[in-house]
């Protein structure tokens, strides 16, 4: 009997999308993860917000403009005409715009990297591991 051929391990990348109610302050929460394959042609994020924890860190935060930028991050990822001109380049393009360092609500941690045979499944692992 042969056995099952085996899925090949390839490399990819990932951010933390972080909630950051006052810049000035500097607090965070863990809001989704991004996640980018170039082998894989993969580009994804998945998104969460806690909404008692970011009113934990700032009872005025707006947490309807807030979940509409998180799931800005899902509209680029996946092309969506919502997704604005970001959404219709390259995925490699994409990914560096969305993890690019910006100074606003929602923003992207360091990017990191891994090897992985199933980059959906492993942004689902991420998520659960970092976001929930």
């Amino acid at each position: 009997m042969a056995e099952p051929p085996v899925r090949r391990r390839e490399f990819f990348e990932y951010a933390i999308i972080r909630v950051i109610p006052r810049v000035d302050r500097g607090e965070c929460i863990n809001a989704g993860v991004v996640l980018y394959s170039q082998a894989f042609d993969f580009l994804g994020a998945r998104t969460f917000l806690d909404v008692p924890r970011l009113c934990a860190l700032d009872r005025t935060a707006d947490s309807v403009q807030t979940r509409a930028a998180l799931a800005a991050w899902e509209l680029v990822c996946a092309g969506a005409p919502g997704g604005g001109p970001a959404a219709s380049e390259p995925l490699g393009r994409r990914f560096r715009w969305l993890t690019a360092p910006r100074s606003a609500v929602v923003q992207p941690g360091p990017v990191h990297g891994g090897l992985t045979a199933n980059p959906a499944a492993e942004l689902d692992r991420l998520f659960d591991l970092l976001v929930l």
